[in-house]
């Protein structure tokens, strides 16, 4: 008995270990993530911003599990919404007098605080990491939160949470940093001083990346940009430097080739289900297809990774809850399960199926017009293998001579369900045309694999 006991023991110990994640690090290459071991981590994420707030235990586990099994990896959460009424859903605060410094700690077994950890170590448990917002930054625009307020707070977090294996630590919260700069500043230099085997990046506002002001700081170990819920017409702003419309690809194709080297990712495009610029209600709303144009374009272009959103998940909204935004029409529950989020796996599966810290952006394959707006190809290749990937299904070239290696096998890959279909393989043509499956219409997306 005694030995059956510690043999289940030793099983459940193992299990347990398997599944806890181990810290994430940047590549020696610096372009991608990896775990402490060395092997390759392609983000997946999902901005599930109020997950503490609005959830309670079941709920958080039911979202964690069905996030699991979509093959999300990352969960992007605020700690604090609004300081001014931080609770979660037992009606616990947050803080004393909403003031950052003062965290509200009591016995309760679901306080504020036991509450965030509880949901870090269940995300562990299936191999899952939390990136955690410290404060959203309307908090800091509204000057609800001052340099030093935020020394004293960033101490707390990285006491309370920096021995968890599975989180990651992502300063700002859509805010330009120079609306709040010192205590952008303070945050990062705080955290990465106190937890320095955690990864720090930064969350900017719509249409910026954080190579905008942080590139060059100690404590930013990637760059983040949010590309943003506006379609081509819409990026009009005249207090906007860039303006790439849905061409989030030009993000990455900017912080790829910025020194010191760091990794890059789109860490907020449209949300599946919002409307296209976020505030009228009656707008056309973004697709399970757009998901994957901008999780595609970004990824070959030269990210590490890619997150997803959906509308009402990213607020946990409810029937009955009156505070809903953006046009919300549908329970959390239900929207967990919306087309993009299933197939968003894909893309981290195909990523991962080949030799991955050897792959890099591509264009060179591409001899002909690479096409503008929703015509748009991107190719990538890593030492035996390419992609190219177009959103539209229109017929495209590739320069097979660029390869570096020469082509044994051709096939399409199915970003909507991960399928592979047969190509036609051409290998005498150096200059060789292929065509995608099924008609050309946006929307009909693929990938042509070539292979040594």
């Amino acid at each position: 008995m005694k030995k059956w006991l510690l043999t289940g023991l030793c099983v459940w110990a193992y299990t347990l270990q398997a599944q806890t994640p181990l810290p994430l690090k940047v590549s020696d290459n610096k372009h991608f993530l990896v775990t402490s071991d060395g092997k390759p981590f392609f983000w997946l994420g999902d901005t599930g911003w109020l997950l503490f707030v609005k959830c309670n235990r079941e709920e958080a586990v039911k979202y964690l599990d069905t996030r699991k099994q979509q093959g999300f990896n990352v969960i992007q959460v605020m700690v604090l919404h609004d300081v001014r009424k931080a609770k979660n859903a037992y009606g616990d605060s947050a803080l004393i007098n909403g003031d950052v410094s003062k965290p509200n700690i009591t016995t309760n077994k679901n306080n504020y605080w036991n509450h965030i950890s509880f949901v870090i170590d269940e995300a562990a448990k299936r191999g899952m990491y939390i990136a955690l917002v410290p404060v959203w930054g309307s908090n800091v625009k509204s000057g609800y939160v001052n340099a030093a307020q935020a020394a004293t707070y960033a101490r707390f977090l990285t006491e309370k949470y920096g021995s968890k294996p599975n989180i990651i630590w992502m300063n700002g919260g859509d805010i330009r940093a120079t609306e709040g700069m010192d205590v952008w500043q303070t945050l990062g230099k705080t955290i990465k001083e106190n937890d320095p085997d955690h990864l720090v990046t930064y969350h900017p506002r719509g249409r910026y990346s954080s190579s905008e002001w942080f590139h060059d700081a100690p404590w930013l170990d990637f760059n983040m940009f949010q590309s943003g819920h506006r379609n081509y017409a819409q990026d009009t702003s005249t207090s906007d430097k860039n303006h790439f419309g849905e061409d989030n690809w030009k993000f990455i194709d900017i912080d790829y080739h910025l020194q010191p080297t760091k990794p890059v990712l789109d860490g907020e495009p449209s949300y599946e289900n919002i409307p296209h610029g976020l505030h009228d209600s009656l707008e056309v709303r973004w697709t399970a297809a757009d998901l994957r144009r901008y999780g595609y374009w970004s990824v070959f272009a030269g990210g590490t990774g890619f997150t997803y959103g959906e509308n009402a998940v990213m607020q946990f909204h409810r029937s009955g809850d009156t505070d809903g935004n953006y046009g919300v029409n549908m329970e959390w529950k239900k929207a967990v399960l919306s087309p993009g989020a299933t197939q968003m796996q894909y893309l981290k599966n195909l990523l991962l199926s080949r030799s991955y810290l050897d792959r890099k952006p591509a264009q060179e394959l591409l001899p002909e017009n690479i096409g503008t707006k929703y015509d748009h190809l991107v190719a990538t290749k890593g030492n035996d293998y390419a992609y190219v990937y177009t959103f539209t299904g229109a017929p495209f070239k590739v320069d097979q001579s660029r390869l570096g290696f020469v082509v044994g096998k051709a096939s399409w890959y199915d970003p909507s369900n991960g399928k592979y279909t047969k190509a036609t393989l051409n290998k005498r043509a150096t200059i060789t045309p292929y065509t995608p499956p099924a008609r050309r219409q946006n929307g009909n997306d693929w990938v042509l694999v070539l292979e040594k």
